[in-house]
């Protein structure tokens, strides 16, 4: 991070049903090799992140369905989608990475976005947190919803290219789409100093205190 801003790593649902076994290649119309790249290397920018100090984030997904609304179950019940990541499964688990006893890890339960995740945002606001660097998975989904929000919300938001890939959508489209929507600074895991854009190039921007964040 620059300077002027203080900004955490966020791993987005780097679990085994997204990443390996017979639930993620399903899904993933890939090449598998992609999935173990993504992992390898968001666990090599956890290594990086640790080594200089900038805190982890960990988000995980639970799609049970006892967590999901009407139009989730319409969805899944018309397209034969059956439940990921069930709580307590080898397929929730986090895959390739594990989160210290003193980092965050935000539970959203049928839901694509952090924000949703109960104390994401509270956590962000009580650290002083204004960069939010992205790891994991997928780039269209859940790394997109919790991005859009997060630059809506006033954070700078960074991805990690070589630690995200798309589900539905060609990579690059999705990230030009963020870099032109949202600003996002793109980069990659191998130069956490680059992380963020030059001294400079950016003011700083404080995420603004919600009613609910400050409850």
């Amino acid at each position: 991070m620059t300077a002027v801003e203080t900004g955490a790593l966020v791993v987005i649902d780097l679990q085994n049903d997204f990443c390996a076994g017979p639930t993620a290649l399903a899904r993933y119309s890939g090449d598998p090799a992609t999935l173990d790249a993504v992992a390898t290397n968001t666990a090599l920018a956890v290594d990086r992140a640790r080594a200089r100090g900038t805190e982890v984030i960990f988000v995980r997904f639970v799609g049970d369905a006892e967590h999901q609304g009407p139009s989730w179950r319409r969805r899944d019940r018309a397209q034969g989608k059956r439940p990921k990541c069930l709580d307590g499964t080898w397929g929730a688990e986090f895959h390739q990475v594990s989160p210290m006893p003193e980092e965050r890890v935000v539970t959203k339960r049928a839901c694509f976005d952090a924000f949703l995740g109960a104390g994401f945002e509270q956590h962000l606001v009580h650290r002083g947190i204004e960069r939010l660097v992205f790891a994991g998975l997928y780039t269209d989904v859940c790394v997109d919803s919790t991005a859009r929000t997060a630059f809506q919300k006033g954070f700078h938001v960074t991805v990690l290219t070589d630690c995200t890939t798309s589900l539905h959508l060609p990579d690059t489209d999705i990230l030009r789409f963020m870099a032109v929507v949202y600003g996002a600074h793109l980069t990659t895991h191998d130069h956490p100093h680059g992380w963020a854009p030059p001294a400079g190039e950016e003011g700083p921007c404080r995420a603004p205190v919600s009613k609910a964040a400050s409850a």
